[in-house]
């Protein structure tokens, strides 16, 4: 898994600009269009949130466990809209800062090792593109992939109550994947093999999911499957919608981004991977179907 200093750079370096550009408490995950472009940013997120609410059937009272919350937007829509208990869980030390200024209740730590004897158990569990991140390409060729999944869908299944539900959305590798081999960053730009290898760059730790199939085949000792659909397309719309807004103006945002030019100068890492953030390559591998976005509805299976 990514380290904290990997972490770091990804969410909490980029931690103000975030909120500037998308809101103190915006969503960082694929939204939910439906097939409607012309909705708002900000609507299609709230879509999403109120199908995660609904599928999980969460109501009043509800204790909800967000892992992966990110700064905290499904958090504050189950409290304002379901008066419902929510706990969220991040590896961003600047995210849980920024949640908890909010009024929520998050606490800094590995999701994929959290016990009931830690926080109490659930009635629903939510990971919004946690699990993208659980596997590294290390732990990958050693053969470890399915065990992670495993071993983390096993921890949900305890931490929830008897009939509870967990919602997983997560990107995968997709029908037009590449072998790993075939990774150059030195490719023409636009292609497979440079997007991919510039993705490595972005997110070190990181390793996504082969197909719907390794995330359900994981799932299936402790879950019944009661829905998926795709949101690729929704995905694709949701990171245009992103650009502008990070692009939009701002005299405080652009000098967070002057104060980086001494490191995209002189610092060859960080200068790879302020790349991936100019041009969005998990957009182009959702257009070339290289990468697919699930999202999962599943429930505890009775023992």
């Amino acid at each position: 898994m990514a380290n904290q200093a990997d972490l770091n750079l990804t969410y909490s370096t980029i931690d103000k600009v975030f909120r500037w550009s998308l809101g103190e408490m915006a969503d960082f995950s694929g939204a939910k269009y439906d097939g409607d472009f012309s909705m708002t940013l900000e609507k299609a997120q709230d879509l999403k949130h109120k199908f995660m609410a609904d599928s999980l059937n969460i109501r009043e009272g509800s204790r909800v466990i967000d892992l992966g919350c990110g700064w905290g937007a499904f958090l504050k829509y189950i409290r304002d809209e379901r008066n419902a208990i929510g706990i969220g869980i991040t590896l961003s030390e600047e995210q849980a800062k920024a949640c908890k200024k909010n009024g929520l209740n998050v606490f800094v730590r590995d999701c994929r090792n959290l016990k009931p004897e830690d926080l109490g158990k659930f009635d629903a569990v939510t990971s919004v593109g946690a699990m993208e991140h659980f596997c590294s390409i290390e732990e990958w060729k050693a053969g470890n992939q399915e065990k992670i999944y495993s071993d983390f869908f096993q921890s949900v299944y305890n931490l929830l109550n008897d009939k509870g539900r967990a919602y997983i959305q997560t990107m995968v590798f997709g029908k037009n994947m590449i072998p790993f081999e075939e990774f150059d960053i030195s490719a023409p730009k636009g292609s497979p093999p440079h997007m991919l290898a510039i993705m490595t760059k972005e997110f070190p730790g990181s390793w996504l999911p082969y197909g719907k199939e390794m995330v359900i085949n994981s799932a299936k000792p402790y879950f019944n499957l009661l829905s998926i659909s795709s949101g690729r397309k929704d995905y694709i719309e949701t990171i245009e919608q992103w650009r502008k807004r990070f692009r939009k103006f701002s005299l405080k945002k652009y000098m967070v981004y002057l104060s980086q030019v001494p490191n995209y100068i002189f610092d060859p890492e960080f200068r790879q991977r302020a790349e991936s953030l100019i041009t969005t390559p998990n957009k182009t591998c959702f257009e070339m179907e290289i990468m697919e976005h699930y999202r999962m509805v599943f429930e505890k299976t009775i023992s």
